[in-house]
């Protein structure tokens, strides 16, 4: 009887363990794909996703004079200040500018010059890719390559009127975008 007992117990305690372990699994997500990405913005082939990002903040327009067009004026593109969220929602790191430059919490972090752009949908900002140019600092984005902009929402210049009245205001809008960072494979 003691030896039955003894089975119950150890058998329930093996029960316990084994859900305990299935509801602690993370679902998996399935990896970024570039299918159905313009080919502008696609990631030559020979790399690899090194991190999947959420950016979530703002993006800074200032009312400005028109290059070489005397009297008219228009909103220009001051700069990004975004959390770096990962998939579950973790601040992994931040992007601001200028120059765009995007940074892990671990103080690496990386600059890059604009390679092509894609139209999102209406009222969003394109899609972009960017040649990432050699990390400052050692950690997470040493070896990033390339870092693609997708999922885009929000962002575009104010709906505000840009006047000589207003020139030098600043206009901040709220964005979202995917940044998927790319190493050499």
């Amino acid at each position: 009887m003691k030896t039955t007992r003894t089975l119950r117990i150890l058998s329930t305690a093996a029960a316990v363990a084994a859900l305990s372990a299935c509801g602690s699994m993370a679902p998996t997500m399935a990896p970024f794909s570039q299918t159905g990405l313009a080919s502008a913005v696609q990631v030559p082939a020979g790399h690899k996703v090194a991190m999947e990002t959420v950016g979530k903040g703002e993006i800074t327009y200032e009312c400005r004079a028109k290059k070489d067009m005397a009297g008219q004026f228009e909103w220009v593109f001051v700069g990004p200040d975004a959390k770096l969220l990962d998939r579950a929602g973790k601040q992994v790191g931040k992007y601001y500018g200028p120059p765009a430059t995007w940074e892990s919490n671990d103080g690496s972090k990386v600059t890059g010059t604009q390679v092509a752009v894609s139209p999102a949908a209406a009222g969003s900002i394109p899609l972009q890719l960017v040649k990432a140019n050699p990390a400052m600092g050692m950690g997470g984005m040493q070896g990033v390559a390339y870092i693609q902009r997708v999922a885009t929402q929000g962002g575009v210049a104010p709906a505000a009127a840009c006047l000589q009245a207003n020139m030098g205001q600043k206009q901040v809008v709220p964005y979202q975008a995917d940044y998927i960072f790319w190493k050499a494979a």
